[in-house]
């Protein structure tokens, strides 16, 4: 049996830096989107736009429903919210009155 695991903060930013997955997620942030608009829209082959979609899909920051023939990919903003968060609690482990506020400002 196969454990499956989050994505953690480097797979998401591994998704994101490379540009054609990232165009893909400045794209999906407009909406949800079929791999046909996709393709249109980046002038790529469908095949590249499928791969690239797969593993923005793997890394927690899109999904995906069939419908009849096409598939459409919707962004998931929860995790790209807290990206810059979990990669600053990641970097300052060892200061958490860095990341973490103990008490009000208030």
């Amino acid at each position: 049996m196969t454990t499956l695991t989050s994505p953690t903060v480097l797979d998401q930013l591994k998704a994101l830096a490379q540009d054609t997955r990232y165009e893909l997620v400045r794209h999906l942030a407009q909406g949800e989107r079929c791999v046909c608009d996709l393709e249109a829209l980046l002038d790529l082959p469908q095949s590249k736009v499928s791969y690239h979609l797969s593993l923005l899909k793997e890394a927690g920051l899109v999904t995906a429903e069939q419908r009849g023939k096409n598939m459409y990919y919707t962004l998931k903003t929860g995790p790209l919210f807290l990206l810059g968060g979990q990669l600053l609690a990641d970097l300052f482990s060892d200061h958490p009155h860095l990341t973490h506020q103990v008490k009000s400002v208030c």
